[in-house]
């Protein structure tokens, strides 16, 4: 787990062990939904949640309450209907008494019930008038002073304590974890973000992104068209939050597409084949040929003007090269200078 804000906060954040999850989204996360709970859209919302939950606490102790009643009633009934059996009919007596014990256990039940929740229900209190106001001035002015020097980690870690209980982090992907903001007073605020990951490949929008680079090339867009029009819909790059136009043009070379066809040197010399050539003619891999053509096996001087291997364009250069990859000869040479030696 990488070092950020929240390491700080560690008996406030919960996540499975041996994961390697970056800080610093949940970190810009936590802290935004931190800001956005001290406007005073949100107080004024907090009240209204609190006020509800208060009504709703009440009406279930009143429906606990009555419950408890009735067991009471059902346990007294219990008692004095063994209490007023004749001894002598013993079999009576054994079922009177089994219900009143199963009455007195019902009843303290519901009371043990009763007390438990009683015990760990949460209780939020009323935010103050001149606490409302302190809330809606530190919000207008916090979000600036928090990338500064002038809060301590101490006291930033002490600021979010004031509305956070715990965040609780789950990875949902490779490139996504999902976060559970509770606040105290029991509320729940949930969203998933993205996190960096190492590669295209570890995008879980990879090959989507893939294909509709491809489409768009093919559509005219631009790289800078497509990074616009694929931003708005959600797409990024491994590393960042945002689509870059690096990502676009390395998708798009990728294929061969080519968005101003140019290059440093010409692709085909008149009288010669390039290496590119000989390859696609003979049906060998550019590996192979360069592999011989640096270890001696072919030999070939650049051409000075292009700076390209450049074969002679006539069948023997092929039939000898056919020659040599079938280990029939163990060097070849091309060229003038090897011609004359």
């Amino acid at each position: 787990m990488r070092v950020g804000l929240w390491t700080t906060l560690r008996q406030q954040y919960h996540v499975p062990v041996c994961q390697n999850i970056p800080a610093d989204p949940v970190d810009a996360n936590v802290v935004a939904a931190f800001f956005a709970a001290l406007s005073a859209v949100e107080l004024d919302a907090y009240h209204g949640a609190l006020t509800n939950r208060q009504q709703g606490e009440a009406a279930r102790q009143r429906a606990q309450r009555q419950q408890l009643q009735r067991l009471r009633y059902q346990a007294a009934v219990a008692q004095r209907q063994f209490e007023h059996v004749d001894p002598a009919n013993r079999l009576v007596a054994a079922e009177l008494e089994r219900r009143w014990e199963t009455a007195l256990r019902d009843l303290q039940q519901g009371e043990a019930a009763f007390q438990d929740q009683a015990q760990f229900q949460a209780r939020a209190e009323e935010v103050p008038a001149d606490l409302q106001a302190a809330f809606t001035r530190l919000g207008q002015k916090l979000p600036d002073l928090w990338p500064t020097e002038v809060l301590s980690r101490t006291q930033k870690k002490a600021l979010l304590r004031c509305l956070l209980d715990k965040v609780v982090i789950q990875r949902v992907g490779r490139d996504q974890v999902q976060i559970r903001l509770v606040w105290r007073g029991e509320d729940v605020t949930e969203c998933v973000i993205p996190i960096p990951v190492g590669s295209l490949a570890d995008l879980s929008t990879s090959q989507e992104l893939e294909a509709r680079v491809l489409q768009l090339y093919r559509a005219g867009k631009t790289d800078d068209d497509i990074v616009r029009g694929l931003s708005t819909v959600g797409f990024r790059s491994p590393m960042h939050q945002d689509l870059l136009v690096s990502t676009v043009r390395g998708l798009r070379l990728k294929h061969r597409c080519f968005q101003v066809r140019h290059q440093s040197h010409p692709r085909s010399v008149k009288g010669f084949l390039t290496v590119t050539q000989v390859a696609e003619r003979l049906g060998l891999s550019l590996h192979w040929l360069y592999d011989r053509l640096h270890n001696g096996q072919i030999q070939l001087q650049k051409d000075s003007t292009t700076h390209l291997f450049l074969f002679p364009d006539h069948p023997s250069t092929l039939e000898q090269l056919t020659r040599l990859r079938a280990g029939l000869l163990q060097r070849v040479g091309f060229g003038q200078e090897y011609q004359d030696a």
